[in-house]
């Protein structure tokens, strides 16, 4: 069994940035990368907002150089999935981490960066389409959508913020909801109906999407199982996922403190748990933002938090 003063788990924005941080505080950090390396950035086709790439950059170019930026202080690798955790809740620090169930290690500070997935529908064609006008961030890919026609599914609070931004910057947008109301706040919901580029299609479902290599419309089921039941068919240029996000935090739960969503609760603006030595960065404990930069800020502040927690250690 190794002994680590800094063990990661995750290998996207924050999990990186907080191996570059921890490194070049000689924490001599090992990082685990995960079954996704490069995490959920790694599911859309351009970055074109991340500071430093004025042109734009392709996700794994920019996950390449941040590990490659995190290996150059002296980050060790190692693949593979974490199963199996065990975290100290006395403030001797021993945390213990399995990978694969074999390979155990023994941490003073764990850093858990291991990210949320976007709910998708679960229909045949939402994959066939990722990357090719599927998306389940408009604030990452809706600049690509300038002047073209585009349908948000969901009907809550993050459907109609991303339906409105996306009618900042498209010709049309179509919202699919499934019931005949929205669950938004009266706020959100005013400012969607009263905005006449957006049309909502209540009482919808998806049933595919459509398209030569890419997406180009949607066949949609209206009023499902009623009388009135019918197959629409929309011409669209991008199709939005808006119906939530699935935090990585099963090993997790029963261990530290979630909300109901089961994001990890952090203490203050610090990135420590309720279990000393243990900091959570990115999207696994932001369930507002959800964008890589803020990922990476927080990977550099749970870097700093646990170079901190150690020095007061002794």
């Amino acid at each position: 069994m190794q002994h680590e003063q800094c063990l990661i788990i995750g290998s996207g924005p924050a999990g990186y940035t907080a191996a570059i941080y921890a490194a070049r505080a000689n924490l001599n950090p090992l990082l685990i990368e995960g079954p996704q390396v490069g995490g959920q950035l790694m599911t859309t086709t351009e970055v074109e907002n991340f500071p430093g790439y004025p042109d734009g950059i392709q996700p794994f170019e920019m996950m390449d150089d941040l590990r490659r930026q995190a290996e150059r202080f002296g980050t060790r690798f190692v693949s593979g999935e974490v199963t199996r955790v065990e975290l100290d809740t006395t403030d001797t620090a021993k945390h213990h981490i399995w990978v694969e169930e074999n390979d155990e290690y023994e941490a003073a500070t764990v850093i858990i960066a291991t990210g949320a997935k976007a709910k998708y529908l679960g229909i045949e064609s939402e994959q066939t389409y990722k990357g090719r006008g599927v998306s389940a961030c408009a604030t990452c890919d809706g600049f690509f959508y300038r002047k073209k026609t585009v349908a948000v599914v969901g009907g809550g609070d993050t459907a109609c913020e991303e339906a409105s931004y996306l009618a900042n910057l498209c010709q049309k947008v179509y919202m699919i909801v499934r019931k005949p109301f929205l669950r938004a706040s009266e706020i959100m919901q005013e400012r969607v109906l009263s905005n006449p580029k957006i049309e909502v299609l209540f009482e919808h479902n998806t049933l595919q999407l459509t398209g030569e290599g890419k997406v180009q419309g949607a066949d949609l089921i209206y009023k499902k199982g009623t009388a009135e039941e019918k197959i629409v068919h929309i011409d669209i240029d991008g199709f939005f996922l808006a119906i939530g996000h699935t935090p990585q935090t099963t090993l997790f739960r029963g261990q530290l403190q979630t909300n109901e969503e089961g994001y990890i609760q952090t203490v203050g603006v610090s990135t420590a748990t309720n279990i000393p030595g243990v900091f959570a960065a990115g999207d696994c404990a932001d369930p507002h933002y959800r964008q890589a930069i803020v990922a990476a800020a927080a990977g550099c502040k749970a870097a700093l938090d646990a170079e901190r927690y150690l020095k007061q250690k002794g």
